[in-house]
């Protein structure tokens, strides 16, 4: 019996002095002689190991993502499918699941339906996984769901099935400015979720994003529509917008490093900007001019919150608009994405590459100097004619 193709080239000059016999039982060493393993000891004493090759890595992680439907979930997911994890992903709309079958090669990316209040259903996405990640979050309330829903009874829920089964990590993902004493519910909810996380699972890893930025985001996006027209506090709110790439790649380092247990982090970019200068970067990027009004708070937050309660799709909720007046803040303790040798991306760089779309076809293949110097000279040659 011959060896296999792949090791026939270095195994010749030892085999050839072998009988048959002993080559079939020697074939197999040779051939694990030739790939990369890597064999890691976790927590609780589980060998894993690691073989790199073909389309993406073979590993032998399983991570669980709960929100991996929503705008960051996907490129976590994608990231630890390509490492070679197996990624499961609880999810409640089958609709919403769908553009994540193709995030990993064959196998890597499995399905289970969960509900939130259905605490046998947590328990079954995460009882196989080695590392759980929880970025379920909800910017406006629903009639079915409020923020004391998903950021505290919720995150408890999934907290105590990564505990009941004795899971090596857990990562919580909350927001940035979160604080027990926020003016916001939803920044109040969010440091609720991450204090009951720790009293049931200290080990739990806190992960803070800013404002984060990217195809799809609710930023750069949102800025740019036509719809969006009204604000309240004249676009004077700051934070330090990050970007979603950093962030998955942040959140992917953490099954590989067992030193970030039981810390907090806090990933936010390089600069720090108002919502008005964002707003006129975009309108720079897209050549259009985008209005804004602004409606006192006394007025928007009833308005908000009669809006959000009655339409069934999502506008705006009277806590958003309390945001609106919340400068992000800072935890002096917290690491950032620099302790995990990441530089943060600065958002002008990336401005006009999720930007283009909104362009009109006159101007959309143009770098983004050549239309504004174009205008310039067009204004400088109608200033010659005049005279």
């Amino acid at each position: 019996m011959a060896l296999p193709r792949h090791c026939a080239r270095s195994a010749a000059p030892l085999t050839a002095q072998l009988s048959s016999t002993t080559q079939i039982a020697l074939a197999p060493r040779v051939c694990r002689r030739n790939l990369n393993q890597d064999v890691r000891i976790t927590r609780t004493g589980k060998p894993l190991l690691t073989v790199s090759g073909g389309r993406s890595s073979i590993g032998g992680y399983t991570a669980t993502v709960f929100g991996a439907t929503g705008f960051l979930g996907r490129y976590i997911v994608n990231r630890l499918a390509r490492s070679g994890c197996t990624v499961v992903i609880p999810y409640r709309d089958d609709m919403a699941k769908r553009y994540l079958k193709v995030t990993g090669d064959l196998g890597r990316i499995v399905f289970l339906e969960m509900d939130l209040r259905n605490t046998a259903s947590i328990e079954e996405s995460v009882r196989h996984s080695d590392i759980v990640y929880n970025l379920i979050g909800r910017d406006y309330p629903t009639k079915n769901f409020d923020y004391d829903d998903v950021h505290v009874e919720g995150t408890a829920r999934i907290a105590e099935a990564v505990a009941k089964y004795d899971i090596d990590r857990f990562v919580q993902v909350s927001s940035h400015s979160a604080r027990l004493d926020s003016p916001s519910e939803y920044y109040r909810t969010k440091a609720q979720g991450e204090k009951i996380a720790r009293e049931i699972y200290p080990e739990t890893t806190i992960v803070r994003p800013a404002p984060m930025f990217g195809f799809e985001d609710r930023l750069l996006n949102k800025l740019a529509v036509i719809t969006n027209v009204l604000t309240s506090n004249w676009m004077q709110q700051r934070f330090w917008p990050v970007h979603v790439i950093d962030v998955g790649m942040a959140l992917e380092h953490m099954v590989h490093d067992d030193t970030t247990a039981g810390e907090t982090f806090e990933f936010y970019g390089p600069t720090e900007y108002s919502m008005a200068e964002i707003s006129e970067l975009v309108d720079k990027e897209i050549i259009k001019h985008r209005r804004h009004i602004n409606v006192p708070k006394r007025i928007m937050q009833p308005a908000a919150k009669y809006l959000n309660k009655y339409l069934w799709w999502p506008t705006i909720s009277a806590d958003e608009v309390e945001r609106e007046f919340l400068d992000q803040v800072f935890d002096p303790n917290a690491k950032s994405l620099r302790d995990l040798g990441i530089e943060p991306v600065e958002l002008k760089s990336m401005a006009y590459e999720y930007l283009k779309g909104y362009r009109s076809s006159q101007y959309s293949d143009l770098p983004p100097m050549t239309e504004r110097e174009r205008r310039e000279e067009k204004k400088y040659l109608h200033v010659i004619d005049d005279q």
